[in-house]
């Protein structure tokens, strides 16, 4: 018989109960322990650690349904595997689920029967929420995002200054006065996302899109108050966190007048928004979603920049954000543009949807309990690289970047890390029809 749960634990599992529809209780069922899986996920590869395989995290979350939702479970839980959610379970779910997974997805890539474990692994995250056990470092990301509006915390007054003295700097690099970060403005066909990080780190990313959209001559805008791209709260768990942060993207949208919403070089900020976004806020947007990747492709394809690939002359290799390919098909427009930008382009092995994760994603980065084991695993991923020659890797993700960054000092990597942005914005040729 079941033991009688806290209230605390009685809440999340109501809140389990409460998504037990067919798609959830399928992919709880379905996994066949082939250990296909182990091979795909680069904790297991880099650990060993059989805790980190794909169907021990599957089997994890299936042995509390299995405790609370099937005959055997309830009167014979140890012949069946199902385990009580009590405190020795929610401890293995948080180091495990939170501390051992990135949600990157190659594992239902590669799942013979195509078990979709981020799906099981978030859904169990969002159990832990209602305990409040989210990791501290990544609950007070999701925190910042919703009480300051941006997930580094950054003030709107540093934010418009950062803006102006990197539209002074635009100004000087294309030699016209005129030249322009738009902010604010109303009625402009794009209003363009950032990652808190580029203002706070890499502000040449910026301007980097910034001399981009001049080339262009695009109509674009910058919002100084709903600028976010990313949304921790997708790795959290936290759906009303995910939704706040959507409808305000939504509602600045509407305020500014802005046709198309494009979205920064952000992996899972993609995937957020694009594609999670709509279940989150229940509706369909009024407004047109795409990435700056599309943006910057279809520029090429159209003629209206124009690149000279001998400014880009280094070997360099591109990495794939898992969320931007695997999740959101994002996948040739990266390589067509490097292709067009760069005199010197060589793939990893494997590459695209079988690319491996860097271990940045997740939320990983915002969980320093969890530094050992995320520089760990991605040693599969330093390795990749290495073989590679490339002196420079480029990647459409500030996580990927600041992950790469550091395998790159950690494992000596030798290399520079690259948004696509900032590779693009070398190859421009200016003033040319």
């Amino acid at each position: 018989m079941r033991a009688k749960l806290s209230d605390k634990h009685q809440k999340a599992l109501n809140f389990f109960d409460s998504k037990l529809n067919g798609k959830f209780i399928t992919h709880l069922n379905s996994c066949v322990h082939c250990g296909l899986c182990g091979e795909s996920c680069h904790y297991y590869l880099a650990t060993k650690d059989e805790r980190f395989m794909p169907a021990r995290k599957v089997d994890l979350v299936a042995s509390i349904y299995r405790r609370y939702h099937t005959f055997a479970g309830r009167f014979l839980p140890k012949l069946v595997g199902a385990r009580d959610l009590n405190d020795e379970t929610i401890e293995e779910m948080v180091d495990v689920l939170f501390g051992a997974c990135t949600m990157c997805g190659r594992c239902s890539v590669h799942c013979s029967i195509g078990v979709d474990v981020p799906f099981l692994v978030r859904t169990a995250r969002s159990m832990l929420v209602e305990m409040d056990l989210v990791p501290k470092g990544l609950q007070s990301t999701v925190d910042a995002a919703i009480n300051t509006g941006n997930n580094m915390g950054i003030p709107r007054n540093e934010f418009v200054d950062t803006l102006e003295w990197l539209e002074e700097d635009l100004q000087m690099e294309v030699e016209d006065d005129n030249a322009e970060i738009p902010r604010d403005q109303k009625g402009k066909k794009i209003m363009y996302t950032l990652n808190p990080r580029e203002p706070k780190f890499f502000p040449l990313s910026i301007s980097a899109m910034a001399k981009i959209y001049y080339a262009a001559k695009e109509s674009w805008t910058i919002s100084t108050n709903t600028y976010d791209v990313t949304n921790y709260s997708y790795y959290s768990g936290d759906n009303e966190g995910a939704r706040e942060l959507t409808d305000r993207l939504c509602k600045e949208m509407k305020n500014l007048d802005a046709e198309t919403l494009v979205l920064a070089e952000c992996g899972h900020g993609s995937r957020a928004i694009r594609w999670e976004g709509p279940n989150w806020v229940e509706k369909e947007y009024p407004f047109k979603v795409i990435t700056v990747i599309e943006v910057i492709a279809d520029y090429i394809r159209s003629g209206r920049i124009k690149l000279d690939p001998s400014k880009n002359t280094q070997l360099i290799t591109l990495h794939d954000p898992c969320n931007l390919v695997r999740a959101g098909g994002i996948i040739e427009e990266q390589r067509f543009i490097l292709k067009n930008a760069v005199e010197n382009f060589i793939e990893m092995t494997p590459n695209r949807e079988n690319n491996y994760c860097c271990g940045g994603g997740g939320g990983q980065l915002a969980m320093s309990e969890y530094n050992e084991r995320r520089v760990e695993s991605g040693r599969i991923k330093a390795d990749q690289i290495r073989a590679t020659g490339a002196k420079i890797v480029a990647t459409p993700c500030h996580n990927c970047i600041d992950q790469l960054m550091g395998l790159n000092s950690d494992y000596k990597l030798g290399v520079e890390i690259m948004t696509i942005g900032e590779i693009v914005a070398n190859a421009l040729i200016l003033g040319v029809e």
